[in-house]
């Protein structure tokens, strides 16, 4: 079955909705360095911090109707089996989470998704492999082709960036190498439809906490705040044959600034959506665990540091379990500073927002 044929079926999205301004690039443009297409991907990066791929032709897109099997015959499991795998008992963000295990604001709603972090390093033979499911063991050579073909990828981005920036060649792309140690993931979403009389927010805001973000769905309920002080939330259409590309915040940290990691949700889906089962299919690329998040040097076009400004010293490893696990209800109760788990955009918003 195709990628676009995956579609059918589910009811259409609404055309009546405020969507993003996300610009649809190539990723066989890209590959052949078209100037036009590079630099609508640099704004893009520096803009907004999310763009459409057009993946149409890419082995990924079967990877990715595979995986998205896989996931909806994980979700059945049995809830005690797949508490058996709980991330949190183990201080690790990857295993499962469950609905209801972390908060989406300030009050303490909780969220309204489960999902599966499934590790690079294990997959790829990086580190020792962990207990999962039998379901996940059965695809690993699915989850191997996936992550390969993600994070190829995340590195024609990385290096498209790189030259940009006019850092030294391949800076970015090793501090993300696909067989060194890292927090790289794959994770699968659940968000069944919510109550009629009590639809809200399944996923809090936030900014993602790595370096580049490669997410495929078929239903809507992905927002994000554009930037500026009177944004207002908008959807991001699902696109057949298209992955949602969105930068992190180690990027925002790499570059001063210079580059974007825009602050997102998920809410129920829009219109007929609504009564549909959301699942989600994601890759997150993050920088090496030894990699310590802060400018890099080499560049004349990364803005320099504020005066007598001084960056954390914080290691990718330490920085993501603080970020990943910040708002778990599981780890905290409910002594949890959400601020504090939102991402790098909300220190630029706290001002007005």
């Amino acid at each position: 079955m195709s990628y676009e044929e995956n579609f059918a079926g589910i009811p259409p999205f609404p055309d009546d909705v405020p969507c993003a301004p996300l610009l649809r690039l190539s990723l066989e443009k890209l590959l052949n360095h078209n100037e036009t297409e590079v630099e609508r991907l640099c704004s893009a990066c520096k803009d907004l911090g999310f763009f459409y791929l057009d993946l149409r032709g890419n082995p990924i897109l079967a990877d990715a109707d595979g995986l998205f099997d896989t996931g909806e015959r994980l979700f059945e499991l049995d809830l005690d089996e797949k508490r058996k795998y709980d991330m949190s008992k183990q201080f690790s963000y990857f295993g499962y989470k469950e609905s209801g295990a972390a908060v989406v604001d300030k009050f303490g709603n909780r969220d309204r998704n489960e999902f599966y972090n499934v590790s690079k390093d294990d997959v790829l033979g990086n580190s020792n492999p962990l207990p999962q499911p039998d379901v996940l063991n059965k695809s690993r050579p699915l989850f191997k082709s996936f992550i390969t073909n993600a994070h190829g990828i995340v590195t024609v981005v990385l290096n498209l960036l790189n030259e940009h920036l006019q850092l030294p060649p391949s800076t970015l792309a090793n501090l993300h190498r696909l067989n060194a140690v890292s927090g790289d993931q794959v994770r699968m979403i659940k968000a069944p439809p919510q109550p009629p009389d009590d639809r809200r927010t399944a996923l809090g805001q936030h900014t993602d906490f790595g370096s580049v973000t490669v997410l495929f769905n078929r239903v809507g309920g992905l927002q994000i705040l554009p930037p500026g002080r009177d944004a207002e939330w908008c959807y991001v259409r699902p696109l057949p044959g298209h992955a949602i590309i969105n930068l992190g915040d180690a990027m925002v940290k790499f570059t001063n600034g210079l580059l974007r990691s825009n602050i997102h949700r998920v809410v129920s889906p829009p219109g007929s959506q609504a009564e549909t089962t959301r699942y989600s299919l994601v890759y997150f690329s993050r920088p090496e665990e030894d990699v310590i998040l802060k400018r890099l040097q080499g560049s004349d076009c990364i803005p320099p540091l504020a005066p007598g400004e001084e960056e954390e010293e914080i290691k990718s490893k330490d920085w993501i379990i603080r970020r990943a696990l910040g708002n778990r209800v599981a780890l905290h109760g409910e002594k949890i500073d959400y601020e504090e788990s939102l991402g790098t955009e909300m220190i630029s918003r706290r001002a007005y927002i």
